[in-house]
């Protein structure tokens, strides 16, 4: 079997075929860093690291690079709003979205490159376009894309003679705020105004327009022509459709092979979003008690491209699923047998579910049977578990096939999961007492591990122990 991807750009699923055999380059789209990134945008960056995580899962090796956009409109209204310089403010807000992926258990992308950082190879390619007749300037000192200039334009988003007034809605610049020839154009350079910031450069003083950003950035790293680029439905008009005719208007090769774009997270039947103020952020939701494996779960249980509803519902049930999760792990990791021998057809329920899982993660990353497959290998060893039909190897090799399937899935607690020594020595004080059947003791040291989130359970193999999935509140 072979890992198949669905693309934006031809509305096929095909198979993943890199420029470099084994080598998978990916772009992902990253966060504006004027404020805290909301759990919709969190959607995005879930779904890209499950998909980096399955690639490297099936033997790719992978460079994956994400953006960060430290200037912008958005950022520099905010600075001048708190009187101070846009590095504070893009400082303060990448620290809060790195903190947010550290939490959802998101992987840090290979290369996290700001903006401001590569005005150079901005510079360089925006030179490349007015000389090949693609870009023009304004009084301003502004430069523009031609779009008359690209007869492929609009592709992506499936423009066909589209009023030329209706085209550029939803873009960041409004359409009247800078000269141009042709309202559908867009800016490539924003000449410089009082109070922006600005760079002096080869062909101008001024700032990025923001798609040059990403044009430029996943060039450097990835090279003229990449794998895949991920982002948001939300991104395929404009900002990914003007990435594709700047680059290939530059370069003259295909700019993307995969473009792979995630759905809406939608709360109360609509799009979360700012503008709407039906958002949520990640601090917020843990802190009232949701496990943020649980979140994470939330977040990646439906095919990235199918909308997904958010709700204390779907935060329950998630969180079920994690404690199901960690209950197979405490009680596999417990597991003593005297059974003579291994059971034979553990080997083959084991390889089963894996070839279930690739199965569904090699069709376009369909999770929920992925998903639908560990879920059933846990009850089956459930079933196992309370039959005493399996040996205490065959426990050990179940518990590493599941975490085997977790380091594409990420919601299974820390393998290197340790009690503090205060913690241990109550575990230790309360199987003591347990072994003298002192029960009022053993009963009081319960409760009190169960006060510090330990969750003690007596079964057949003795006592053990797991984390406590957070109470909601």
């Amino acid at each position: 079997m072979t890992v198949r991807l669905g693309d934006t750009l031809t509305g096929e699923v095909r198979p993943l075929e890199p420029l470099e055999p084994g080598h998978v380059r990916v772009y992902s789209c990253g966060p504006t860093v004027y404020g805290p990134a909301h759990v919709g945008n969190f959607r995005a960056f879930t779904f890209d690291d499950l998909l980096v995580r399955y690639l490297r899962f099936r033997g790719f090796r992978v460079t994956w690079v994400m953006n960060v956009t430290d200037v912008d409109d958005k950022i520099i209204k905010a600075a001048a709003a708190e009187g101070v310089g846009i590095e504070e403010i893009s400082a303060r807000y990448s620290k809060v979205f790195l903190d947010d992926l550290a939490t959802l258990g998101i992987r840090q992308p290979d290369v996290l490159p700001r903006a401001t950082e590569n005005i150079p190879q901005m510079v360089a390619l925006i030179q490349t376009l007015l000389e090949g007749g693609h870009a023009y300037r304004t009084d301003d000192g502004s430069v523009f894309f031609r779009i008359a200039s690209w007869p492929d334009y609009g592709q992506l988003a499936r423009l066909e003679r589209v009023d030329a007034n209706e085209m550029r809605v939803g873009e960041r610049v409004e359409a009247d705020e800078y000269g141009k020839d042709d309202v559908r154009d867009f800016a490539l350079w924003k000449g410089p105004k009082p109070g922006e910031p600005s760079w002096d450069t080869a062909i101008g003083p001024g700032r990025p327009g923001w798609h040059i950003e990403c044009s430029a950035m996943s060039m450097r790293y990835l090279g003229e022509s990449f794998d895949i680029h991920t982002g948001g439905v939300d991104l395929i008009f404009p900002h990914h459709t003007d990435e594709i005719a700047q680059s290939e208007a530059a370069t003259g090769q295909r700019f993307v092979r995969h473009w792979l774009h995630n759905a809406f997270l939608q709360m109360g039947g609509q799009k979360m979003a700012k503008s709407t103020g039906n958002i949520e952020r990640v601090p917020e939701i843990v802190a009232r008690g949701v496990p943020a494996r649980a979140l994470r779960l939330a977040l990646i249980s439906a095919h990235y491209r199918t909308a997904l509803s958010f709700s204390e519902e779907s935060l329950d049930a998630a969180t079920a699923a994690v404690e199901r999760l960690d209950a197979i792990v405490a009680a596999l990791a417990a597991y003593q047998s005297d059974a003579a021998g291994d059971d034979p057809t553990v080997g083959a329920l084991l390889d089963g579910a894996r070839e279930a899982f690739v199965a569904a993660m090699d069709d376009d990353l369909n999770i929920s049977p992925a998903l639908a497959a560990v879920f059933d290998l846990v009850r089956e060893l459930n079933r196992r578990i309370a039959a005493r039909s399996m040996s205490t190897a065959d426990a050990g090799r179940a518990l590493q096939a599941l975490r085997d399937l977790d380091e594409v899935l990420g919601l299974l607690p820390p393998a290197d999961d340790a009690l503090t020594p205060e913690l241990q020595a109550l575990l230790d004080a309360r199987a003591a007492a347990r072994a003298a059947k002192q029960w009022a003791e053993s009963d009081r040291l319960r409760d009190a591990l169960a006060e510090r989130g330990i969750a003690v359970e007596d079964t057949r193999d003795g006592q053990r122990w797991r984390r406590q999935v957070a109470s909601r509140v």
